[in-house]
């Protein structure tokens, strides 16, 4: 009939239906994922300080030619850092990880890069880029690194770092600054401190497990943060991150200065303790002194696996601090640190 309206059938509607499927399922698959490369198991690689690890890149197919590509993303710095270079054939190492850094190649198909030595710097991302002249391909790995947060500041007190001298002060104590996730992860592990620090990205942070009024008031536990600060004119704490030892930390007894306390560890051929030598040993040798004992700072503290009575007087495992005492106040043992 002239003018009436023609309603499609249950056929036309299926019909449409199809067609619309199969035009999203090709355009997801045009886009979806690497088409050389092989997606990892897993995005995050744990290792320890001094161990051996393999970040896996594996290529399904190869192309005709190809290279691939291994870099570092900074964190904060917005900028990559090249490590290893390779067509298949030859391999070419730079930078900080040069010497240490090589290819697997268990197969013909086999990228994956492999760290030896691995150090606190090393913790990050990294992207393992496949190169073939017409469509470049990557993937992205984080490698993590087991270890402790430990909060530091100097003997004159908090507040005295810019950003600049906390990168430095840590690295001093055999630590870095700790990232904002490590940082995280040490609060959902107990720490709690009410005095603000640098972390690597830049920010500045604090873990509160007890809310209470002089330490951002009340409210919910969690990471206080300033957000990212001027690194030249402002000052905090920091906050430093340090890993397994490769060697023994170990308690001398006495009552003894502060060079005493070097002649001690020399005679014992070894050096006095870092700070981070001394959180490493309580985190992954279980040490438990309750003595205080002069470190390489000037400082004066004791780790506690084992709260009790009459040790620190704090119901939480750590690491305690008399502070800086004067460095002829013979009143203290002295950790060593041997290799």
């Amino acid at each position: 009939m002239p003018g009436r309206l023609s309603l499609p059938t249950p056929c036309h509607f299926l019909l449409w239906a199809l067609v619309i499927l199969l035009t999203v399922l090709g355009g997801t698959a045009s886009h979806s994922g690497p088409h050389y490369l092989l997606p990892p198991i897993h995005e995050v690689i744990h290792s320890r300080r001094g161990a051996t690890t393999t970040l896996p890149c594996v290529l399904g197919t190869p192309p005709p030619s190809y290279k691939v590509r291994w870099s570092k993303v900074e964190p904060g710095e917005l900028r990559e850092t090249l490590i290893l270079v390779t067509n298949g054939l030859h391999a070419r190492d730079y930078g900080p990880l040069a010497g240490r850094a090589r290819m697997r190649r268990g197969h013909r198909l086999d990228a994956s890069l492999v760290i030896s030595g691995v150090r606190l710097e090393d913790e990050g991302r990294y992207r393992c880029e496949l190169i073939n002249g017409l469509e470049d391909e990557s993937l992205a790995l984080s490698l993590r690194l087991e270890g402790v947060v430990f909060p530091y500041q100097p003997r004159r007190g908090r507040y005295q770092f810019n950003y600049y001298e906390a990168k430095q002060a840590c690295e001093e104590q055999d630590g870095r600054l700790a990232t904002s996730a490590q940082l995280y992860q040490a609060w959902t592990e107990g720490l709690d401190w009410c005095n603000a620090g640098w972390l690597l990205e830049g920010s500045v942070r604090y873990p509160v497990l007890a809310a209470r009024a002089p330490c951002g008031g009340p409210g919910r536990p969690g990471i206080r943060s300033y957000g990212p600060r001027d690194r030249q004119r402002d000052r905090y704490d920091a906050f430093c991150f340090t890993s397994a030892l490769p060697g023994r930390v170990f308690f001398v007894p006495g009552r003894l200065t502060f060079s005493e306390a070097h002649a001690a560890c020399r005679r014992r051929g070894a050096v006095v303790a870092k700070v981070g030598h001394l959180y490493a040993a309580w985190k992954f040798s279980g040490l438990d002194q309750c003595d205080g004992g002069w470190l390489a700072d000037g400082s004066v503290r004791f780790p506690i696996t084992t709260p009790r009575p009459r040790c620190g007087g704090l119901p939480d495992p750590g690491v305690r601090s008399f502070g800086f005492p004067g460095p002829q106040q013979g009143a203290y043992g002295t950790y060593c640190y041997a290799e």
